[in-house]
């Protein structure tokens, strides 16, 4: 049977997911191929890692949205007026807080971890950025709203600021506090996205 990269990436996420360091010498045994031929596919440990987080990161931010047309359909406004892109970052920090097994990855390496995972050129950060652009447009598409700056711009400061909250204990040792990050995220985007009129 031919391993596919695709398939070595998400034995690493399962990995991860279950708290279990990444050994790609050991992972290219367990698959039956040569560790060149694993270094062919997936590069190097941060390149493997990166791959891995982004799967598990777009996995937990499609859940986020498909949690919102559940309960929604496709309402770009929740019956209390909070847009849908609020809601689905919400549900989206919540859930990567709560994760046992990326919580064990950042506690026992915590330098490449946090590398890998806020690297403006690397695998994660970029799709959450893209993610975040996409929902924003189709959430002042259709609901006619004029931001205030470009929403590249826009997403990179949200997740930025997400990320800043939610690695807080390991970045500046203070607790992770979802309600405050929530609070800041959803005031910086209601600012950027629902100007009010006239101003």
């Amino acid at each position: 049977m031919t391993v596919s990269t695709d398939d070595i990436v998400r034995r690493a996420a399962r990995l991860l997911m279950t708290g279990t360091r990444l050994d790609l010498g050991r992972m290219a045994a367990e698959l039956g191929i040569s560790r060149a031929t694993f270094f062919r596919r997936v590069g190097n440990r941060d390149d493997l890692m990166g791959a891995a987080l982004r799967l598990l990161s777009d996995r937990t931010w499609q859940r986020a949205l498909d949690g919102w047309r559940a309960e929604h359909g496709d309402a770009v406004r929740a019956p209390d007026g909070r847009l849908r892109c609020l809601g689905v970052m919400e549900a989206y920090r919540r859930e990567v807080a709560g994760s046992d097994g990326l919580r064990k990855l950042i506690e026992a390496e915590s330098t490449v971890a946090l590398r890998v995972l806020t690297d403006p050129r690397g695998a994660v950060q970029p799709g959450l950025v893209d993610a975040h652009v996409d929902l924003f447009r189709a959430d002042a598409d259709a609901g006619g709203l004029a931001p205030l700056v470009g929403l590249p711009d826009l997403a990179f400061a949200v997740v930025r600021l997400g990320e800043s909250f939610l690695y807080s204990d390991i970045l500046v040792a203070r607790p992770v506090d979802l309600a405050v990050v929530t609070t800041l995220v959803d005031t910086l985007a209601r600012g950027a996205l629902e100007p009010v009129q006239g101003h």
